[in-house]
């Protein structure tokens, strides 16, 4: 076997590997061939027909040249390094192929082979052999089982598909290579060209995170479209498009919409939570489009590069027939959207302009004989109407109309500021003219007035997605009034598990919820039939008994719940009815008595709150209609903890019930600010108690007076689940254990937190307080202002991913105007597949030479530790001398690096 060299490289950089698949200098084919047909054949000719300025080594140990091109044995055989490997041997080559690109420093890796995990252990073997060689160093690969990439900018053709793709702006990914066959044939009959084709196959290594992350940083690309058939690694998928979807689109089609739920769970929430339905919560947090058919995909993509995204989902049409103008009502309803409403002072425009019979509603039909004229200041009225989110146009080619005149006249309206303007030109050769001017004007035209209509509703639905981006929710923070008793919840949790339990019992799945402050209807244990009588007579009639197991869930199916007791011979019947009923049923080591409770008067809403886990994102919220219906009724919405206030509404907003809960028919809206609190309250519980794997509140009873969580049921991880498998959540909660106060020497009092995204203007803020040293000594390079607080820059500096990177700011209170100012930003960033993460701190000109730099470094090396990081390391100007004295105070240790006047500051941990 060939030996490999210990790797050597200090900084390992995830975009490394991809910078050399994407724009490498040089490519090797592993198994090229002039086979006709073959794969090797077909990728080597197409990197020859698309010259990207470098050189192409086939490599064959049988062959002397291949396509008139000299031909190597081996790697070890180049005249130079290479940045590429292309692998086409067959699979159980590839582990010694990737050694020896290892041994030859390669860093970048297409394996186009199949014959992997899709065969079963064998194969799967493989891959983990594979990815050790990989990760170990430092490689990046895309596949197996892969159609390959082309990067047309660059014109790289490193795929066996028949042509190169067009260049232009949209980066099209896709997991299925045949799709990308399909699409790029499509592509070249509509004109759309490409700043990125890629097939990833089996995602061994290089996953959606990664090119997201990649393609989010190239200039480029414009906007990032996904053909989806699993999700791989959800975190780092939702963590880089939680960042990138802020500069950039990413729009997803997604198949499996209808499949079924993998596998049928223990509670009515783990039947509800579908992969689907978890996967469209997912991205409705992450700012992600998703939508159901391919053409969509890239309309889109043109929409959204075109017109602004409209802040809400209400529609002006404007149309020449009535017929169109009904089918686009109905395209609208249907998905979400909503008709705008015409205000009076916007009619009485209309009609000083319209005929007579015009519809004088919405949509608005200005008849068959509109001209140029009318149709512009039609849409001009209307645009200026504040209840309208969004514009229509509708052109029918009917004798008295002129598409053409018509389009021209309307391009003067194509960018009005914070509303879309769409339009569906319809017809055939009339219409065609005009239907080309009015998209060279960046006035997007469709064929027909629902698709049209479609493109708004997920306008509107994307834009909605977006905001979601920018809700940072953190855990509620403990206060003399509510810290949630967590020792209490730890003691229920070790105790059923030392027992053998996966299922708390409902008495104990209550008080698990009132740690919680979530409210409980009164309970009481009853182990005896004299027990039962004389906790109802503490309690009051009339009360409701239930059945006590720690084995049984649902007690309706046993007939473990008995209602409206109202005197002590009825209490001892429930008993023994409920006792007589799990003895023949279940046997009596499943009967442990009942519990007493109160009959709650039901004069408000059954609701039902819950969480389960998807094996994909962690745990799940549950918000929608409860009772015993909850399955029949199936009106529920999902979301992904942690929730604040905004998120926990949101949630509720996507429910049929909610309409009710606001009040209907002469009743009183529940207490919804209460239940916000409460649905934020259970997302803590969830986050904070990783060993419960289901829990429901089922009904939680809602009225305009109270919330009262009448039943409950928790479900523990068994004993094959060990702490560090425990699910994690996908989205990390706000780190507020990093907030701390602190007093500089001058007597300031300051305090340390994670940064925010409404930070961002006191980031810029602080950054017209920096001086050009200053400046220099951070970024190691002149930065002028502009460019600095330029809002794409700072909006990302500022909303972090704090499972990715931590930055701390120190705030204090202007003296002078007491509002809140920073005085320095630390931050530790995390280096994807390593365990190690590259520090950063800029201070204030005005507060330098207060102690303030190494109470940040002090609080970074500890956020590092927390972290679990081995090490940390930063790069420091030569002349930087107040930070080299620091750093070395601080234990690190100092040494050059090839580039002239930069050190390397490093801190084992």
């Amino acid at each position: 076997m060939q030996q490999v060299p210990p790797n050597t490289q200090t900084l390992p950089s995830a975009a490394q590997g991809l910078n050399a698949i994407f724009a490498p200098k040089n490519v090797a084919v592993i198994g090229a061939t002039e086979r006709a047909g073959s794969v090797g054949r077909t990728i080597l000719w197409n990197l020859i027909s698309s010259p990207f300025g470098g050189t192409i080594y086939p490599v064959n140990p049988t062959r002397n040249s291949i396509l008139g091109i000299r031909a190597y044995p081996n790697l070890a055989a180049l005249p130079e390094q290479v940045d590429l490997a292309v692998i086409v041997t067959p699979a159980r080559s590839v582990p010694n192929v990737m050694r020896e690109c290892a041994a030859n420093g390669v860093k970048g890796v297409i394996i186009i082979s199949a014959g992997f995990k899709e065969i079963g252990a064998e194969g799967a073997a493989l891959e983990t052999e594979i990815l050790a060689i990989a990760r170990e160093y430092n490689m990046r690969i895309v596949g197996p089982n892969c159609l390959g990439v082309m990067s047309p900018i660059t014109k790289i053709n490193a795929t066996f598909a028949a042509a190169m793709a067009n260049p232009g702006n949209v980066a099209f990914i896709s997991q299925s290579g045949a799709l990308c066959t399909a699409v790029l044939d499509w592509s070249f009959k509509e004109n759309v060209g490409f700043s990125a084709f890629v097939s990833l196959g089996s995602m061994l290594d290089v996953g959606w995170g990664d090119l997201i992350d990649y393609l989010g940083n190239d200039p480029n690309t414009k906007s990032i479209v996904i053909y989806m058939e699993s999700v791989g690694d959800a975190r780092s998928f939702l963590s880089a498009a939680r960042e990138v979807a802020l500069k950039k689109p990413i729009i997803i089609i997604k198949a499996g919409r209808t499949e079924a739920a993998a596998h049928a769970a223990a509670s009515h929430t783990g039947s509800l939570t579908g992969s689907d339905d978890v996967l469209d919560a997912a991205f409705r947090r992450s700012g992600i489009l998703r939508v159901d058919r391919i053409s969509d995909v890239f309309y889109m993509s043109e929409v959204l590069a075109k017109q602004p995204r409209p802040h809400g989902n209400r529609l002006t049409i404007i149309t020449n027939a009535g017929g169109p103008g009904v089918l686009a009502t109905d395209a609208l309803i249907m998905g979400g959207g909503e008709l705008a409403d015409i205000s009076s002072e916007t009619m009485d425009k209309l009609n000083a302009i319209l005929p007579a019979p015009w519809s004088h509603n919405n949509p608005v039909d200005i008849l068959g004989d509109a001209d140029p004229d009318l149709y512009a200041k039609t849409l001009s009225i209307l645009a200026e109407d504040p209840s309208s989110d969004g514009l229509l146009v509708i052109l029918t080619p009917q004798a008295m109309t002129d598409p053409t005149a018509t389009a021209e006249r309307l391009t003067e309206y194509a960018q009005i500021e914070g509303k879309p303007v769409l339009s569906a030109w319809m017809g055939g050769v009339d219409v065609d003219r005009g239907d080309k001017i009015l998209n060279q004007a960046n006035l997007p035209s469709f064929q027909f007035p629902d698709t049209a209509v479609r493109m708004f509703n997920y306008m509107w639905q994307y834009n909605t997605n977006l905001n979601s981006i920018y809700e940072t929710p953190s855990l509620p923070t403990d206060s003399v009034e509510e810290t949630p008793n967590r020792q209490l919840v730890a003691s229920i949790v070790e105790h059923a598990r030392s027992t053998g339990r996966t299922i708390l019992t409902e008495y104990e799945s209550k008080q698990v919820l009132a740690a919680y402050y979530i409210p409980t209807v009164n309970t009481m244990l009853a182990p005896t039939e004299d027990e039962a009588v004389a906790r109802a007579e503490e309690i009051g009639y009339p009360i409701v008994v239930k059945l006590n197991s720690e084995t049984i869930t649902h007690k309706t199916d046993i007939g473990g719940v008995q209602l409206n007791l109202r005197d002590e011979d009825a209490v001892r019947a429930a008993f023994r009815r409920i006792q007589s009923a799990v003895v023949d049923k279940a046997g009596a080591e499943h009967f442990q008595g009942v519990t007493v409770q109160p009959m709650a008067k039901l004069d408000g809403y059954e609701l039902i709150i819950g969480s389960s886990i998807d094996p994909q994102f962690g745990p799940v919220l549950l918000f929608g209609s409860g009772g015993t219906l909850v399955e029949v009724y199936k009106d529920s919405a999902l979301s992904l903890p942690p929730l604040n206030t905004v998120l926990a509404r949101r949630m509720m907003e996507e429910t049929l019930i909610y309409k009710a809960l606001k009040g209907v028919r002469g009743r009183d809206p529940v207490d919804l600010a209460g239940l916000e609190q409460l649905l934020v309250r259970f997302s803590q519980l969830v986050v904070e108690q990783p060993w419960i794997k289901e829990i429901d509140i089922n009904p939680l009873l809602a009225s305009s007076e109270r919330l009262l969580a009448l039943d409950a049921r928790v479900v523990l991880h068994g004993a094959d689940v060990t702490e560090d498998k425990l699910p994690r959540p996908a989205i990390r909660p706000y780190p507020t254990q990093y907030t701390e106060a602190w007093v500089s020497k001058q007597g300031l009092d300051v305090t340390f937190r994670p940064i925010r995204p409404e930070d961002e203007p006191l980031v810029a803020k602080f950054h017209e307080g920096l001086s050009e040293r200053t400046v220099f000594m951070r970024y190691l390079q002149a930065m002028n202002l502009n460019e600095r607080i330029a809002h794409n820059r700072l909006s990302r500096l500022s909303y972090i991913d704090f499972d990715r990177e931590i930055a701390l700011v120190a705030c204090t209170r202007n003296q002078y105007n007491s509002q809140q100012e920073i005085m320095g930003i630390g931050r530790v960033s995390k280096i994807r597949w390593t365990n190690e993460g590259e520090f950063a701190i800029l201070v204030s000109d005005r507060y330098q030479h207060q102690g303030l730099g190494k109470a940040i470094m002090t609080r970074l090396i500890k956020v590092a530790q927390d972290e679990k990081l081995s090490r940390i390391f930063g790069f420091v100007y030569n002349e930087n001398r107040e930070m080299i004295r620091l750093v070395e105070r601080l234990g690190f240790t100092l040494q050059p690096t090839d580039r002239e006047g930069i050190l390397l500051a490093s801190l084992n941990l």
